[in-house]
């Protein structure tokens, strides 16, 4: 028999009400308001609007407090820290904000709440179909979409126009571009292309654009490990290319997006891969670049390969130990309505998972790229959707890393990390 904790039964109006009086139905009452924990990623921008629209969801919910809490700023801290507290089974948080591609992990591991019988039929459609498939596994919602990434490659446009260039299409013309504005500005400062090569998630984020970009494939639809494998060699030897030739500095392999936009928006690059949340903090009003930042698609392969950014951003879960699924659920609503995620886009850095607001007059006064932003945001590609994603990731993670730092060549890094892959996802099923 299913359990009550892995199927909750819709309750009424009534119900919920009394839940924030303190009343649990089939349970003893609680003293005292109610307390939802709130777990969340730092968030950065001009203004933090998520203490506001907390209070605000008081304001509705008489009796009811919002506690927000701040969670580790990479993604690999806040996944352990997510793992440890919820296989203990008294996690002490409500909503957790997630990493889309940690859905389907959360879900088939039974740490999710349910949420299909709680939704209306149209009630995702306005959101891009990316992101509601993102939070859907065996056929169930398990998640509302919050905010949405895509990756892009951002340029000095002070430099290029010195220089008479447009954004670079392929890598090849990023390449050249660098030596020729760096030998033009003779600046030994001046670093050509800035990407996350840290070994940790971002690294895979970065070597799968690149794959992508080559026509390879880290998994294929039928479940095939790096199908073009001369393809996704290549690949990874193009990135150590860019380490060892200069283009982008040896530093690089410690690099996340924080370390690596903080150096760009110094001034001290001419390119740089990372995602929306970056062009905000360019633009403030202290910001050694302002004025002189744009963004462009991330380049092809001269081979005729188009460039496609990865997708990814946060989805907001009701965890299945919540002891007010309903309240929970209506905070999760609350922070991703329309007029909740403008709030978020006006003073956050920040990118919308409901397509209407990149048209939205509000918005785009305040943030003109929001059009541009979304055509790129529909050509994004996302990374396998696979309840086994971190298993994937946490596997060539350090393949990837070594061909990086030079301790493997790309074909043996790209050959290790099929043979371990293949060996794993073979014992799961």
């Amino acid at each position: 028999m299913r359990s009550r904790r892995q199927h909750l039964p819709l309750r009424s109006a009534l119900a919920v009400w009394l839940l924030v009086l303190g009343g649990c139905a089939g349970g003893q009452p609680e003293r005292g308001p109610v307390t939802l924990v709130f777990k969340y990623a730092r968030i950065l921008g001009n203004a933090d609007p998520l203490p506001a629209l907390l209070r605000s969801f008081e304001a509705k919910h008489p009796g009811v407090r919002v506690k927000g809490e701040a969670l580790p700023w990479t993604s690999d801290d806040q996944h352990q820290f997510y793992v440890i507290n919820l296989e203990g089974r008294s996690p002490g948080f409500d909503v957790m904000m997630l990493d889309c591609i940690w859905v389907p992990e959360f879900a088939r591991a039974g740490w999710l709440t349910d949420l299909t019988p709680y939704l209306s039929p149209d009630e995702l459609a306005p959101y891009f179909a990316s992101t509601v498939a993102a939070a859907k596994y065996g056929g169930r919602v398990w998640a509302l979409p919050w905010n949405f990434n895509v990756g892009l490659l951002y340029y000095r446009t002070d430099l290029l126009a010195k220089y008479g260039l447009r954004p670079p299409e392929t890598y090849e013309e990023l390449v050249d571009q660098v030596r020729r504005i760096r030998a033009g500005e003779r600046d030994p400062a001046l670093d050509g292309y800035l990407w996350q090569g840290k070994q940790y998630e971002g690294l895979v984020v970065n070597v799968l654009e690149a794959l992508w970009a080559n026509g390879a494939r880290l998994l294929a639809e039928d479940g095939a490990v790096f199908p073009d494998r001369e393809r996704a060699a290549d690949a990874l030897r193009f990135l150590r290319g860019l380490i060892e030739t200069g283009v982008s500095p040896a530093w690089t392999t410690a690099a996340d997006e924080e370390l690596s936009r903080r150096a760009f928006g110094d001034g001290h690059a001419i390119f740089l891969r990372n995602w929306p949340y970056a062009l905000d903090l360019f633009e403030g009003k202290d910001s050694a670049v302002r004025g002189k930042v744009a963004f462009a698609p991330l380049p092809g392969r001269a081979r005729g390969e188009r460039g496609v950014g990865s997708t990814g951003g946060a989805h907001l879960g009701v965890s299945r130990g919540s002891r007010h699924p309903e309240l929970a659920l209506a905070l999760a609503r609350h922070l991703t309505t329309e007029p909740a995620q403008r709030a978020i886009a006006l003073g956050a850095a920040l990118s919308p998972t409901r397509q209407a607001l990149y048209q939205d007059p509000e918005l785009a006064r305040d943030r003109p790229t929001m059009p541009r932003l979304l055509a790129l945001a529909l050509a994004g590609r996302p990374r396998p959707v696979t309840p086994y994603y971190l298993l994937v990731s946490a596997t060539v993670q350090p393949e990837f890393s070594a061909a990086l730092v030079g301790v493997k060549s790309p074909e043996r890094a790209i050959a290790d990390a099929g043979t371990r892959l293949r060996y794993f996802l073979e014992a799961l099923r």
